[in-house]
């Protein structure tokens, strides 16, 4: 009965919150490809976008999943979709909207777990790539770690920002924020300050996804990563 009560409540949360913010969607799917080799970085980010674009084409079967998550914060597949902790694709994407004072000074970051490297993507424009062994442990203070880029200018209205990896072991925890000007960095999520133009984010597709999302719901294996 606790356990009813406690997903109730999380349903509860979820749907008291506005419906106009940035909307988090995390899909995931088993791969053992490799990292990207192909030279200059337009090649190596596309081998990641298509490589993992290609398995989605195909719906995601158990310990997988697709959905919104209500913040980026600490997401992994184990903990959202209930799955492995090896040979991972992951693809996320953030749909947000700024003003014109917003995307005057826009910075973002993202923390991510990919053994064989990742790519990230704005409005269909690279941003950053790295064929590396990425894991940000929870820390931002490691430049190689993490994909970061400050100070742009974006126009006024909607965006959306695309990042593509693969892990080999052992899932940790990932997480995007943003920061406008010199303000504090803030997750992106349902929840953040963004301008209310993106679009009306729909709810959660699954208990699971809701459950992951919420601090502490996805437990202590959130940041675990790995062991040797």
């Amino acid at each position: 009965m606790k356990v009813f009560q406690r997903i109730a409540s999380v349903l509860l949360v979820a749907a008291a919150l506005p419906a106009s913010a940035s909307l988090v969607t995390l899909h995931t799917r088993e791969s053992t490809a490799a990292a990207a080799s192909a030279g200059s970085d337009a090649a190596n980010a596309a081998y990641y976008r298509d490589t993992v674009q290609a398995l989605l084409a195909t719906p995601a079967t158990a310990g997988y999943c697709d959905g919104a998550v209500l913040s980026f914060s600490n997401v992994n597949n184990q903990g959202a979709c209930g799955g492995s902790a090896a040979n991972l694709a992951y693809a996320f994407t953030v749909d947000f909207g700024v003003t014109a004072t917003q995307g005057a000074d826009f910075s973002l970051r993202v923390g991510p777990d990919f053994g064989k490297g990742g790519a990230v993507f704005l409005d269909g424009a690279l941003l950053a790539v790295r064929t590396t062994d990425m894991w940000w442990a929870g820390s931002w203070g490691s430049p190689e770690q993490i994909f970061q880029v400050l100070d742009m200018s974006l126009d006024e209205g909607n965006h959306h920002l695309a990042i593509y990896g693969l892990e080999a072991c052992c899932d940790g925890g990932q997480q995007a924020e943003y920061r406008i000007g010199n303000q504090a960095w803030t997750v992106f999520g349902r929840s953040d300050a963004l301008s209310a133009q993106a679009a009306a984010v729909p709810e959660p597709t699954s208990v699971a996804l809701v459950l992951a999302a919420l601090a502490g719901i996805a437990g202590a294996n959130v940041l675990r990563r790995r062991h040797g």
